[in-house]
């Protein structure tokens, strides 16, 4: 039986991630297998090989989320096509130089991608469009305050809240990091990792509050963000990559007539909507809005020290893995 190369989880904990050889997966109905040449990394990747995700695989398991390759062989019912360049979102199994890949969650690679941008659309860009056009509808002159904006989730949401017309404020550590998040389309940046923070966002607004806090972090950083809600303000929390889940202050959106909204989203769930997300993803690819930004290319064999980087905040955008030597420019 063929084999193949991967990452394995043995033990939670970056300590577990063990390199290895297994036998290559089998699509079955509905289903592709994909010859991986590039991975991006995600928080959820960390969470899921420490134990600390909604998703626990069964050990040993191959991590990995967000793929993208090339249709080797189809399982019935796929409508996909051998040789075809996709990307995908899967549950885990991306670290690896073969991927089984439901039929529904693969999307065609644009032309003018390379696998590595490619492997950097489908849980980010996904995920950011969920939150500001089917979770929220971000109006054309809402003011959006997005956390760790120069991180992957981040910068997708600056490039879109600015597509839709809001008046976009990048929430970063450090003026490199506040300058890349201008770059892509923020309209003025903050830099938490010093004092007040707050006070300086809550003057851009001329004291009246943001609209929409998009919040990837969690932690202390929601409980300060959440006295900028402004009347009718919604929190749309997307994740917790401080590794802390926050106490949100109920009298806060009280006061403020204002609501927490989870972004989630499943493919079993969500099929409709996420048609209507593919859709949107598509339109926005062929009108140039969406750029994703590669902060890192690495090797297959330095992923343990990627998803560390990663971990520390050493990172911008997405960290992707060139699975094939050929996904590294």
């Amino acid at each position: 039986m063929p084999t193949m190369r991967c990452w394995h989880s043995r033990e939670p904990g970056l300590a577990g991630l063990v390199h290895d050889h297994v036998s290559r997966p089998e699509p079955g109905s509905g289903e592709a297998l994909v010859r991986v040449e590039a991975a991006a990394l995600n928080f959820s990747d960390l969470l899921m090989i420490e134990d600390g995700y909604q998703v626990r695989p069964p050990r040993p398991f191959i991590p990995g989320q967000e793929i993208a390759g090339t249709v080797v062989s189809t399982g019935p019912a796929t409508g996909l096509a051998v040789g075809e360049r996709v990307m995908s979102k899967v549950p885990w199994g991306g670290f690896s130089e073969y991927s089984v890949v439901r039929a529904d969650m693969a999307m065609p690679i644009p032309a003018e991608f390379s696998v590595a941008s490619a492997a950097a659309l489908p849980v980010v860009y996904t995920t950011t469009l969920v939150a500001l056009t089917e979770i929220t509808t971000v109006m054309s002159g809402e003011t959006v305050l997005v956390l760790a904006a120069a991180g992957g989730i981040g910068l997708a949401t600056v490039q879109i809240a600015h597509h839709l017309g809001a008046h976009v404020i990048a929430a970063a550590g450090g003026e490199a990091k506040c300058r890349l998040a201008r770059e892509h389309g923020a309209h003025h940046c903050v830099d938490y990792g010093l004092g007040g923070w707050v006070e300086e966002t809550r003057e851009l607004t001329a004291d009246r509050g943001v609209d929409v806090i998009v919040d990837p972090v969690g932690g202390k950083f929601t409980g300060e963000a959440m006295r900028l809600l402004g009347w009718g303000g919604r929190l749309l929390l997307v994740g917790f990559s401080s590794g802390e889940i926050p106490r949100i202050a109920a009298n806060r959106l009280l006061l403020r007539r204002a609501s927490a909204l989870g972004v989630y989203w499943s493919h079993d769930r969500d099929s409709a909507m996420l048609r209507r997300t593919a859709r949107r993803m598509d339109e926005l690819l062929r009108a140039a809005v969406i750029r994703p930004h590669l902060g890192a290319i690495c090797e297959f064999d330095e992923l343990p020290d990627a998803l560390l980087a990663l971990r520390r905040r050493e990172t911008t955008g997405k960290i992707v893995l060139a699975v094939q030597g050929s996904a590294i420019p």
